[in-house]
């Protein structure tokens, strides 16, 4: 293995030492940490090799799991999707572990219950798509000024619609 594919925490197997992590990397050799100790390693004498499935990108070398990762994050904040309890922090606290019910006026149907924190992280994700939206308006080149303002009054009337449940919210700047 090259000096020039290791990089700082890859796992890597060695034929004496066993799987260790990549401390540090000098112009000669790497410090890896074994079970044993700290130990510098000429990567291309010790016939040291990837402990983990590695992809080659514009001939440098990294650990797939880190490549998709950052794939997947990169993904996820583009679209802007959060972690399911993401949002709870922004939930008052007095709402936490509560339920919403919805009844029914005919008696013969069931009522619907709904925990808060799925509710108010729906909210949240609706509010967040709001927001991406406003923004996609604002930087459309093609829209024409007439045309931005128009889709922006209609967004203004959702968040309007959405101020109810402002008092949902810890704090009432992060509401509608």
């Amino acid at each position: 293995m090259k000096l020039s594919e290791l990089h700082l925490g890859m796992r890597v197997n060695h034929p004496q030492y066993g799987e260790g992590e990549v401390r540090s990397i000098n112009e000669f050799n790497a410090e890896v940490m074994f079970r044993e100790g700290r130990k510098p390693v000429d990567p291309e004498a010790s016939a040291l090799v990837p402990a983990e499935a590695t992809a080659s990108l514009h001939g440098g070398s990294v650990p797939l799991q880190v490549l998709i990762d950052r794939v997947v994050q990169t993904t996820l904040d583009r679209m802007g999707v959060e972690k399911p309890d993401g949002s709870v922090h922004e939930l008052a606290r007095r709402w936490h572990g509560g339920r919403m019910v919805i009844s029914p006026a005919d008696p013969t149907i069931q009522a619907k219950e709904v925990e808060l924190e799925v509710f108010f992280h729906k909210l949240v994700m609706m509010r967040n798509q709001l927001r991406v939206l406003e923004q996609k308006i604002n930087g459309s080149e093609t829209l024409t000024s007439a045309e931005k303002f128009d889709w922006q009054q209609y967004i203004t009337r959702c968040y309007g619609s959405m101020t109810t449940f402002n008092l949902l919210f810890k704090d009432k700047e992060s509401g509608f």
